[in-house]
């Protein structure tokens, strides 16, 4: 049934009217609860909307600035730390990780390159003891038990989605090399000098402004126990070692981590701004942050395939890149299939598309049942398409 569709606030070039109105439709449609949406060409913020609730309950306006936990669009700030470095010299990407972090090279590591930890595709999905979520918030302890590990299957060879792993494996090298976790390098290098509203992990002094995340819609009674059942044991150390959902992530706690792949909070123009420099070969306003070439070298395909963790509830073959999901034949992020990004847990996305100019960042705290291509998020980038 339909709700009533709260008031949109912000603004919307008349050329993207298409997106305001999909916007819309996600309130009153496709149960939207509140969420902002940017859209950047050529730099230019063209789409600047947000609207609805930040809690539950709707007693508290989602505002300008609210933020919120973005899940695993964190992912694509936390590549770009990595490729930074790579673009200074000071990392190399076809180096092995135990290069940068020697204690990485046990257990049949020693041939995992960082090119690998990128493109998920270093086997470490997840770890094969049990893994508490206070243990995930323990940097040290998990990059050691990650370090420790054996790979779930060959590294190198496919691809299996590292949904909490990716971040701290990314993150430890970041820091081996740069001496700072990702959060305070991306401050640093990137958000600070840009002026963008997003961090890892949420200062307590902000919390005032975040939106609270809402569960997905419940499975029917035993669905969700019969498809964690189906799963290979890469995946269940992937996706419930520990288990993460609406609720953990409202807590200080979660705030406080430092999740590099999943925490991420911030406003949809920051999100926006932060593909942008992807989209802007390199550039935003004015500012390079990496080379043109280096830019590019991060939507540069390592194969396609059937994902070892994602592959049952994808349906189809993807392909990584060097830290993001190509657009590919599917069209997660529009028709140019050179197009790249990476979406939330629920429905999050950042989006670049070179080629087109374009950039986007959705944020929303409803959560979908979907790991990607969220129907909400899907029907913002056809708007944006159908604009251009």
């Amino acid at each position: 049934m339909s709700e009533q569709v709260p008031e949109v606030h912000g603004h919307c070039d008349p050329r993207f009217a298409a997106v305001r109105a999909a916007f819309e439709e996600n309130f009153r449609e496709r149960g939207e609860l509140g969420a902002a949406v940017a859209v950047t060409v050529d730099g230019v913020t063209v789409a600047d909307l947000w609207g609805g609730w930040a809690d539950a309950a709707r007693t508290r306006a989602w505002e300008r600035d609210t933020v919120v936990n973005v899940w695993s669009t964190s992912k694509g700030p936390t590549a770009l730390c990595a490729h930074i470095l790579a673009d200074r010299g000071l990392l190399d990407l076809d180096a092995p990780v135990a290069v940068y972090w020697p204690e990485f090279a046990a257990a049949g590591k020693e041939g995992v390159l960082v090119r690998h930890l990128l493109s998920h595709r270093a086997g470490l999905s997840g770890l094969r003891e049990p893994h508490t979520l206070e243990q995930l918030y323990d940097w040290e302890l998990t990059t050691a038990r990650l370090a420790a590990t054996e790979p779930w299957w060959e590294p190198g060879t496919r691809s299996g989605y590292h949904a909490f792993t990716y971040g701290h494996l990314i993150g430890e090298v970041v820091r081996r090399v740069s001496g700072l976790l990702p959060g305070a390098f991306l401050e640093r290098e990137v958000t600070g000098p840009l002026g963008l509203d997003f961090t890892i992990g949420l200062p307590e002094k902000e919390a005032g402004r975040a939106a609270e995340l809402v569960h997905a819609p419940a499975a029917p009674s035993g669905e969700q126990a019969a498809a964690f059942d189906q799963l290979a044991p890469a995946a269940l150390a992937s996706l419930a070692n520990p288990l993460v959902g609406a609720g953990e992530a409202n807590s200080p706690g979660w705030r406080a981590a430092e999740i590099p792949a999943a925490n991420g909070h911030g406003t949809a123009r920051a999100v926006a701004a932060l593909y942008g420099v992807l989209a802007g070969q390199g550039s935003r306003g004015g500012r390079r942050v990496l080379s043109a070439e280096a830019a590019e070298r991060v939507r540069e395909g390592q194969g396609s395939c059937r994902d070892l963790v994602l592959g049952a509830g994808l349906g189809h073959e993807t392909e990584i890149g060097l830290g993001l999901w190509l657009s590919g034949p599917h069209g997660s992020y529009g028709p140019n299939p050179r197009a790249f990004g990476h979406d939330g847990f629920g429905g999050s996305c950042g989006l670049a598309d070179p080629e087109a100019g374009v950039s986007l960042g959705y944020v929303m705290n409803r959560m979908g049942p979907r790991i990607a291509d969220d129907p909400r998020k899907t029907a913002l980038v056809e708007a944006v398409y159908s604009a251009l």
